[in-house]
């Protein structure tokens, strides 16, 4: 980072920023040759020995990330000088098998899709781990009455559980479809020189197959690399993610306003000072969390502009992918860590949310009943998250 990390205690939270590292990247590259190589030798394109050779050999720790990148600038691919230091290390006998078949997008659009399923792990548990935090809120708070706001005025009398439902079923659904981004989206792409494999002597389909084996990833109908429907929807999957989080750090960062004082963040009390008001205790979570989301729109942007490449390969359009999706998936990554803690922690003040609502004056004569009906889909968003929370644990179908 140009800033030499000094924005990355807000931004690089959670486990997804150490999956994209540089050397993150050139370990999902180095994965995806070995597999290769594996692959080959299996359908005896190329000798046993010479894929256990560059398999061996594909540890990222052997080589220097920074030379390679400085090497990348000659060819405006780091697949080249990796490719080539690669064929340096296995020696002579094996080196003319070092990425047989394959083509710098090959590797380079592999390992974006190993790059993005590893930072999604971590994201996705601490998804899971905000909807609990909603699911408790929301069953601890299902009868605790607040003035609801429309337009940022007081409206009818809803509650806060019925608040905090609508977080989780929110967030439930954006984590639904990160999974099946993760199951379905995340694919090998072998192509070779034209996306013909003709390269491959007839075996194309079977290596190909052979390598998503291996790398635990989805195997495609067809090679993708001029079609970027899967950079695209995997896009569009962190970018509602962050929507939906950053939603639930303006409902609290608004409630958390010192007039409002419905909820408080909890943790450390030593966090969310200010340099010139040593009163305040600022919402930090919250903020941190819409910091990340508004940086995440245009990054999504970013790759779906990206996506009309001209004939079989790109002329800078497919470039322009890769450190925007690391970016995206560091960002939103960050984002859930943050929203996880934050729900975790939040503090709820059930007499001064009463307070509120009596000083409005609205909506009064029909509370109880108003309670009532959401409490009611309050117990309805928990039965569908529990459900939900049980198919996932048994593999069944959401």
């Amino acid at each position: 980072m140009p800033s030499e990390g000094l924005f990355d205690g807000i931004f690089s939270r959670g486990g997804a920023a150490d999956a994209v590292t540089g050397r993150a990247w050139l370990q999902a590259m180095l994965d995806v040759e070995g597999a290769l190589a594996r692959a080959c030798a299996r359908v005896e394109l190329i000798p046993q020995s010479a894929a256990e050779a560059i398999a061996a050999a594909c540890v990222a720790d052997r080589y220097d990330v920074g030379e390679i990148a400085r090497a990348a600038a000659a060819s405006a691919t780091p697949v080249i000088p990796l490719v080539a230091a690669l064929r340096a290390a296995v020696g002579e006998a094996a080196a003319e098998h070092v990425h047989r078949g394959a083509t710098s997008q090959d590797v380079i659009d592999s390992a974006a899709m190993l790059v993005a399923g590893r930072a999604l792990r971590p994201t996705l548990a601490d998804l899971a781990a905000a909807a609990e935090a909603s699911a408790r809120l929301a069953d601890a708070h299902r009868r605790t009455p607040i003035l609801g706001r429309t337009l940022l005025q007081p409206a009818e009398p809803t509650t806060f559980g019925l608040k905090a439902a609508g977080w989780l079923v929110g967030i439930d659904e954006a984590r639904a479809e990160l999974e099946d981004v993760c199951a379905r989206t995340l694919a090998v792409q072998l192509g070779g020189a034209a996306g013909t494999l003709a390269a491959f002597d007839g075996r194309g389909a079977e290596i190909a197959a052979d390598v998503a084996r291996q790398l635990e990833l989805a195997e495609p109908v067809l090679p993708w690399h001029s079609i970027r429907t899967r950079p695209a929807r995997l896009a569009g999957a962190l970018g509602a993610v962050a929507g939906v989080l950053g939603k639930v750090a303006v409902d609290v960062t608004l409630l958390a306003q010192g007039e409002v004082g419905e909820v408080r963040e909890g943790g450390d009390a030593a966090r969310g000072g200010s340099s010139a008001m040593l009163h305040k205790r600022n919402p930090v979570g919250a903020v941190s969390v819409r910091a990340c989301a508004e940086r995440v729109p245009g990054l999504v942007a970013t790759l779906l502009g990206a996506m009309h490449h001209e004939h079989e390969r790109a002329a800078g359009a497919w470039q322009a992918e890769w450190e925007t999706l690391s970016e995206l998936l560091r960002v939103v990554g960050a984002e859930a860590a943050w929203a996880g803690e934050l729900l975790e922690q939040l503090e709820v003040d059930a007499g001064r949310m009463r307070t509120n609502l009596e000083a409005s004056g609205v909506g009064l004569s029909s509370l109880a009943s108003q309670v009532d009906a959401a409490a009611a889909l309050v117990d309805r968003a928990l039965a569908a998250h529990h459900a939900d929370v049980e198919r996932s644990r048994t593999g069944g179908p959401r």
